[in-house]
């Protein structure tokens, strides 16, 4: 039986939201970001006297879910979590029943195209309003490679939307597997 604190649990439940959103940019597939969600809050609750009260219970968490995230690469021996045309594929049929949603499911296929480590970094500054300095943190690199693979991001999602070059077929570039502990 777990023993962590109701506030602790608190700040837990609070956090899944922004957890749920950085999973699902992470894989693209709200089953499996479900399974990294759970994951994330099963270790974050079974360490829970780890956690530093002056620290952001998010940045923890979303540290915790990308280490998790890093575990999975390195168990399934593949680097294609993303299967971008599985990716389109299903974007295709949503624009079939919501026709107005055409640049947010391109802008989705364009993000589901990026190696992870770009993916991350841009969806954690992006999206979750992280400094780099937090965004470092979480992803456990120098501030610097942040800022590095953002702007790689946003240069390659730019030319892939407005036509100018054509996306790979996969990611060419692996990502960073290492886990800082």
């Amino acid at each position: 039986m777990n023993s962590a604190p109701t506030a602790f649990r608190e700040q837990l439940l609070g956090a899944m939201p922004r957890l749920r959103r950085y999973a699902r940019t992470l894989v693209f597939d709200s089953a499996v970001a479900d399974d990294l969600v759970q994951t994330a809050l099963e270790r974050a609750l079974g360490h829970w006297r780890q956690f530093d009260p002056k620290r952001d219970m998010v940045l923890w968490l979303l540290a915790i879910a990308h280490n998790a995230f890093l575990d999975s690469l390195r168990r399934d021996k593949h680097l294609d979590v993303v299967a971008p045309e599985r990716v389109a594929e299903a974007l295709d049929r949503e624009r079939r029943h919501e026709p107005d949603v055409g640049l947010q499911i391109d802008l989705s296929a364009a993000l589901a195209r990026l190696v992870p480590d770009q993916r991350a970094a841009l969806m954690l500054v992006i999206v979750e309003q992280l400094s780099y300095a937090e965004a470092a943190e979480v992803l456990h690199v120098p501030e610097g490679t942040v800022m590095s693979r953002v702007s790689r991001a946003r240069v390659l999602l730019r030319a892939w939307l407005d036509g100018s070059q054509r996306p790979a077929a996969a990611a060419s570039v692996k990502p960073d597997l290492r886990r800082v502990v």
